[in-house]
Order: C-alpha cells, then structure tokens, then sequence
C-alpha cells in the first residue's frame, strides 16, 4: 500500500467515525449515573502579608550554622500534584446536571522565604522553602450548564463550591514538637470552603463519555492556622489557596 492510498484511507476512517454518533453507553438517557476521575492539579497561595513583615528579625538563629538577616520576600510556586474519585451526576434538565465528584487528592502546598544578610559590606540572599505535604478529601458540588449534543462531541461549563477535608497526619505538622525555630510548620487549617469554576468537553465513544475538564478554584478565607507565631508564620496575615485543575472524567 502506497503512501497516498494509507493516507486517504486514514482520512476517510477520520471523517466516517466523525460523523457516525456513537452511544456513549446511553449515559444521556439516565438520570442519575456514576463515573470516576483522574486528575493532575497545581496548588498555589496567594500571600497577603502583614503591613510590618519586613521587620522580622532573625538574627541569633542559625540555618546550616549561617546567621540570617532581614526578611526580603516571601512567595509561592506552584507545586504538583494528582487525585483518584469518584462521580456522581443527576440530571436536572437535558442541559443542567448536578455533580458530586468527591476526591483523594495528594499534594504539596510551597512557601519561599528570602532573607538577606550582610557579609563584609556586602548583601547576601539566603533562601528557605517551606513545604507542606497534604492528602485531602474534596467535595466539589457543581452545577454542569451543557450545550446540545453535535455528533460525538458536547461543550459545558461549571461552577459551584468545594469542601476540603485534610486528612494528613498531624504527628508529621506538630510544631509543639519542633525545637529548632528553622524547622517550624506553616501550618493550614484542617477544613475550608472554595469556590470553582472551569470548562470542559464531553467525547462520546460507543461505550463510556470522556470528559476532559481544566477548573480554578479559590478558597473563600485564609487557609492559614492560627497557631504560637514564629519567623515563618508571624509575617503573613492572610493565606489564600488556589488550586488549577486538569480531569479526565470516565462515565
């Protein structure tokens, strides 16, 4: 078979299963109906700090025997991470569904502080990363606004709130156990409320719709614990968290 031939016939295979609409196991025709998920998310703070955290002063405490400065700048990377869940979807009408899609999501929450001290005259930046290690339970609630069907494809949008449970350990966070000021936690709250927002598509295949979805979600208070204050915690005022999401629903 000729280069020319194998690419017409890919063409014409292309362009037949477009236009042929699959079943999509008649997922549609039922109003209440079960899936799973898989997702990839990226969790970031937004950092509100304190009008005076500039002023913490560090000197005295040591960090790989280094006497630190001044604190310069705090900040957040995000930081990967993956979930496993389940779904839950009624229909309400034939272009609003109602979704639960609770989540076991493994993640990392990152902070950089930025210290500057003197050395012979001379500035000189001293970086510190505090990383916190999280597994949460999510309870997102959503409201799926979809448009109408075109053959095998279905665009949609979703908003709604989520509740975050975390479920980590709390031996591996206890900062009444931590001796060294350097090694100290900053710590979250263990449950908080988010609102979320995101896009998505439906793909209907002969047997099962797949959904790939992108979400942001903010939370609607400081995730930050209140806790005995210490250099990493006393500068900020207020924690926000924001997570990006990237699913792939299978129902």
């Amino acid at each position: 078979m000729n280069m020319k031939l194998l690419i017409s016939f890919v063409c014409l295979f292309a362009v037949t299963t477009v236009k042929a609409q699959n079943w999509g196991g008649g997922i549609d025709d039922n109003n209440l109906h079960f899936g799973f998920t898989f997702q990839y998310v990226s969790a970031e703070y937004k950092i509100l700090k304190k009008a005076d955290w500039r002023e913490v002063d560090v000197n005295g405490w040591q960090l790989n025997t280094d006497f630190l400065g001044k604190l310069n700048y705090i900040s957040s990377k995000p930081s990967s991470g993956f979930g496993i869940g389940f779904v839950v979807n009624q229909k309400v009408q034939d272009n609003v569904d109602l979704r639960l899609t609770p989540t076991l999501v493994f993640s990392d929450r990152t902070l950089t502080y930025g210290f500057v001290k003197g050395v012979n005259g001379s500035p000189e930046e001293v970086g510190v990363q505090k990383k916190l290690a999280t597994t949460v339970v999510d309870f997102p609630l959503g409201l799926k606004i979809k448009s109408n069907r075109r053959n095998n494809f279905r665009a949609y949008m979703i908003g709604g709130v989520k509740y975050t449970m975390d479920i980590s350990s709390k031996k591996k966070s206890n900062n009444n156990e931590v001796t060294d000021p350097m090694e100290k936690f900053v710590n979250n709250r263990r449950n908080f409320l988010s609102y979320e927002a995101g896009l998505g598509m439906d793909l209907y295949f002969e047997y099962f719709k797949m959904s790939p979805e992108i979400k942001l979600s903010y939370s609607f208070d400081s995730v930050k614990k209140n806790e005995v204050s210490h250099v990493f915690s006393n500068p900020i005022d207020r924690l926000m968290l924001r997570h990006v999401t990237f699913s792939l629903f299978f129902e």
